[in-house]
């Protein structure tokens, strides 16, 4: 499989000690970078990518976007930084998004604490010391009083095995792990299994570009108008005119984002046939995210949900002229049990000629064969297969790391049963470790930005007053953490959100624990959060 290559720089091993290790450079490892330092912190940064961004650095397929719009999915940690940067449409595409990321890092001077093109391979927490060990790839060895995992929610690509990988004759790629100097499809017949976000984004693009597209659905998606525009220059000026404001009314949004849209207050199942179709006729035309905000209830009663799905099938069913086509396009599904897709002609596109739609719900995706694929008894000819197959969501990249606690305990066996943390920050048994947006924390049903921030914030406050305190550690209490994990369970079963076989749950990776990892509603989290750290961070044991 084709990957972005990069070189690692030529450097000496780090064989020493540091105050802090953080896993990452993307936006949360930056900050996190940026607000240790501030503390006067020794840090050491591990990158496994050539660069900064993260997700944004690996994800360079054709037609990446954000769904959350631009103005709101930014940092807003420095005022100055707010007012400085243009961005050029509502939602930033990958190439924008990554040279933002590339100019928060040499505006902050962060480079040279980072090492790229570096994984770390273990961490092992030395309970004599009290320190955690952390090993790389390229023979860095260091002792570290705190370890922090800021490796994404959406960071570990997940490539279904499929027999005949090696025996391809064409080339394969993933849209997660994307070649940087790109794909030439031209005159070319290509086969892109998976319709999830990424899917459903490249999907139009590559159709423009290749001489044959099919397209290979095992579950069909929702999806809705992105809306994507220029960026208007009075919505920025009006912005920058109240940043401030409009930071803190997102803030008291359920998914902190979306205060210029928000949610109606009033029922579906109360409201009559033309108050519905008005409600999401305007989101549907507004486009984004929002469209879930039609009204209150849409995902906490599968009746009122229903009015909502069976919207946009009409949707699909009026764009797409072959309405065979347009069945296996319509998901049998509630809406919103799995995140809601963004699109931009996604529904047009299978009206082009060149492009094949595929169900692979009843027949699998049997083989790879040298020429194509196999899907039962047909085979498909093709020159390129595209993995639209997303994540290890939430845990994949912590879990790919090494890491062992007290005892010599791993991730592994701690997390056997599925993710246990408290607040999506602290395991027990893994002292002085946290995790940014962990299993357990609102993370991606939010504004990941924001709650990178918030919990990038907590930490280091945190790493500040055990410091201050003289604390060697500081370790969830198994109570704590017993009781966070049956609270966000209770929450989630509130709602519709564990009703479908979704990422959220693990569910798109063969024997994964089924448990449902984010925690609905940001506000009453933060003041969660804030609460633990005025009582002296309740719930965590400090020693030493």
């Amino acid at each position: 499989m084709s990957e972005p290559t990069s070189q690692r720089s030529a450097r000496p091993a780090d064989i020493g000690s540091v105050d802090a290790v953080v896993v990452g450079a993307g936006f949360a490892g930056m900050y996190m970078l940026h607000r240790l330092r501030g503390l006067g912190l020794n840090v050491r940064v591990f990158e496994a990518g050539g660069g900064v961004g993260g997700t944004w650095y690996w994800n360079r397929y054709p037609g990446a976007h954000c769904d959350i719009d631009s103005l709101e999915y930014s940092y807003q940690f420095s005022d100055e930084l707010q007012h400085e940067w243009d961005w050029s449409e509502r939602y930033g595409a990958q190439p924008e998004i990554l040279d933002y990321a590339n100019h928060v890092a040499d505006r902050f001077d962060l480079r040279r604490d980072i090492h790229f093109d570096t994984k770390v391979m273990s961490a092992q927490f030395n309970e004599h010391d009290s320190r955690w060990i952390v090993r790389t790839d390229a023979g860095d060895e260091l002792s570290a009083h705190f370890f922090i995992m800021a490796t994404g929610c959406l960071s570990s690509a997940n490539t279904p095995d499929l027999p005949g990988m090696d025996a391809f004759a064409g080339e394969i790629f993933h849209t997660g792990r994307w070649p940087h100097e790109g794909v030439d499809f031209a005159n070319k017949r290509v086969g892109i299994i998976g319709t999830g976000s990424s899917g459903i984004q490249a999907i139009p693009i590559i159709a423009e570009q290749a001489g044959e597209l099919t397209v290979f659905q095992r579950t069909a998606a929702w999806v809705v108008p992105a809306g994507q525009a220029a960026t208007d220059p009075e919505v920025l000026a009006a912005t920058r005119a109240d940043y401030a404001g409009f930071r803190q009314r997102n803030s008291e949004m359920m998914v902190a984002f979306g205060s210029k849209n928000p949610s109606n207050d009033a029922s579906a199942l109360d409201a009559d046939d033309d108050e519905r179709q008005h409600q999401f006729e305007m989101r549907w035309n507004h486009g984004g995210l929002p469209f879930l905000g039609a009204f209150n209830d849409l995902m906490f009663d599968p009746n009122a949900n229903a009015f909502a799905a069976e919207f946009v099938r009409s949707k699909i069913r009026e764009t797409v002229h072959d309405q065979s086509v347009a069945e296996l396009l319509c998901p049998d599904t509630l809406i919103g049990c799995k995140r809601l897709c963004l699109g931009t002609n996604y529904y047009e596109t299978y009206n082009r000629p060149n492009v094949n739609l595929i169900d692979v719900s009843q027949e699998p995706i049997a083989a790879i064969t040298p020429n194509g694929l196999q899907v039962g008894s047909d085979s498909y000819d093709l020159d390129v297969i595209v993995f639209a197959t997303g994540f290890d969501a939430m845990t994949g990249a912590i879990m790919a790391v090494d890491i062992r606690g007290r005892s010599g305990t791993t991730i592994q066996e701690a997390w056997e049963a599925g993710p246990r943390t408290y607040l999506g920050l602290g395991i027990v048994g893994f002292p002085n470790m946290f995790t940014i947006s962990g299993p357990g924390s609102p993370s991606v049903l939010t504004n990941m930005i924001v709650s990178i921030e918030q919990h990038v914030n907590w930490i280091a406050d945190c790493i500040g007053y055990v410091r201050d305190q003289g604390h060697r550690t500081i370790e969830a209490s198994a109570s704590a953490q017993d009781e966070w994990v049956e609270w966000v369970n209770a929450v989630a079963n509130l709602t519709l959100y564990p009703s479908c076989n979704s990422w959220y749950l693990g569910a798109n990776i063969p024997g994964k624990t089924r448990v449902f990892m984010p925690l609905l509603g940001f506000p009453p989290y933060v003041e969660k959060c804030n609460a633990v750290a005025a009582n002296n961070y309740e719930g965590f044991n400090l020693a030493g």
